[in-house]
């Protein structure tokens, strides 16, 4: 009598979207791992008879990848290619209802918060020793450190919080026992995101002590942990911007002189549409004041194309904006009418052909910029982090470029490095969005 063999379960997790996915990713693996399952990460090859989608649901683009992974390996599953498909993240908990009507074939939806239900779903125990332990999907020599969860800002456009909900900080001690962990198993770099890292600590409530920003105080605990070499600070609000902490990115070594602060628009009309609680005049200010505390300090933004009610005035505005600001890194989103956010009551009136027109506009206002500024650094020497080798180069950054959006360093492969490895290098050329240079020492 022949006894039919069960495969043993094996996972693969794919992700979507932006790095605050990743980390969510990274969670549901270790604890997976945990508790000894066999777990891949975007696996080259399908061999996982299960499969879990991480979604995103940010704007249309984001929310189309999403659906077309979705269907792909629900077409999979009814070849009888993989067992099971279960689907979590922010476009699951958005359009959970409409996700289940519509596409039968996935065997479960799972929103942003729900990750014990998901791993009851795979056979799997919530660990709770395992908070604060990341077995990392991207290189072992840098991690995101995700310090709070959702946002409580009013932008008219963003659908972030009801994907995410509002803003909660992550206690400042799991954050700082997670840095340590990572940092003994090789992590020099800690990239911090959420979705506004200036509202660190203003929803502590803890005894004896009083409400506000604690995002400097974090950054000091985490400047002192041993092993951490880089520090770097993503996606910071400008509005109420917490300004003390610039002095300790000035003093700290290991604190990159770099700052992600998404501007949206360089208009006063479309700032007090969306509702961001800030002028243009305001927020150069605060620039000036970033620069002149933090010199040479590298500010990456990001702006929106085609707002409802965006004239030609306001893009004027925008592009005269970004003409004085010279910032050293920028991308610009064409705007998404999004369901259920303040804008979505309003007519979204500007043609997209306008929208691109005006986003391309842009950018090829900021690569002469970025061009000028790269030259400016020829003949310079910097401290670079290797990052991997490919086509016969060892790329790398330096610490005013984050992974996979800014400058890379290309180095020629002849000469010796490792990766994780800090070199000095010195820049020989320049291009907009690379440079080229020798390894000094």
């Amino acid at each position: 009598m022949k006894t039919k063999v069960v495969a043993k379960p094996s996972i693969n997790i794919i992700t979507l979207g932006c790095s605050k996915n990743l980390v969510d990713s990274e969670v549901l693996f270790t604890q997976l791992k945990g508790n000894g399952l066999e777990v891949t990460h975007e696996a080259k090859k399908d061999k996982a008879n299960i499969v879990v989608i991480n979604t995103c649901g940010f704007i249309d683009n984001a929310k189309q990848e999403s659906i077309d992974t979705i269907l792909r390996y629900a077409d999979a599953k009814e070849a009888g290619k993989i067992d099971k498909l279960y689907v979590t993240g922010c476009l699951s908990h958005r359009y959970k209802d409409d996700l289940e009507r519509e596409i039968p074939m996935v065997d479960s939806f799972f929103g942003t918060n729900e990750l014990p239900r998901l791993l009851k779903a795979l056979k799997a125990d919530y660990k709770h020793e395992l908070v604060g332990e990341r077995l990392l999907t991207t290189p072992t020599h840098y991690a995101y450190l995700k310090i709070a969860e959702g946002c409580d800002r009013p932008c008219s456009f963003c659908a972030i919080p009801l994907m995410r909900g509002n803003h909660v900080s992550r206690p400042m001690e799991e954050l700082v026992k997670e840095a340590s962990s990572l940092a003994k198993k090789g992590t020099k770099e800690l990239i911090l995101i959420a979705q506004d890292l200036t509202f660190y600590g203003l929803d502590f409530k803890e005894a004896g002590s009083s409400s506000g920003r604690k995002l400097k105080e974090l950054l000091e605990r985490l400047s002192d942990v041993n092993g951490i070499e880089w520090i770097r600070l993503q996606y910071a609000y400008p509005a109420g911007f917490p300004v003390e902490i610039l002095q300790t990115m000035a003093e700290r070594e290991n604190i990159c002189k770099y700052l992600d602060m998404p501007l949206q628009s360089g208009s006063d009309a479309v700032l007090k549409r969306m509702r961001r609680g800030i002028t243009r005049e305001k927020t150069e200010a605060l620039i000036e004041t970033i620069r002149g505390t933090v010199p040479n300090i590298a500010l990456r933004t990001t702006l929106i194309s085609g707002y409802p009610g965006e004239t030609e005035a306001d893009y004027d505005e925008t592009y005269s904006f970004v003409e004085r600001m010279r910032f050293d890194r920028l991308g610009i989103f064409n705007y998404s009418h999004e369901e259920n956010t303040h804008a979505f009551s309003v007519q979204d009136d500007v043609p997209e052909e306008v929208k691109q027109e005006r986003s391309d506009e842009i950018m090829a206002l900021q690569q002469g910029i970025s061009e000028e500024l790269n030259q400016a650094r020829v003949g310079n020497t910097y401290k670079v982090m290797i990052d991997r080798k490919e086509s016969g180069y060892f790329v790398g950054r330096t610490e005013f470029d984050s992974p996979e959006v800014d400058n890379e360093v290309l180095i020629p492969a002849e000469q010796y490095a490792r990766l994780g490895d800090f070199v000095q290098v010195k820049i020989d050329r320049a291009e907009e969005f690379d440079l080229y240079g020798t390894i000094v020492s």
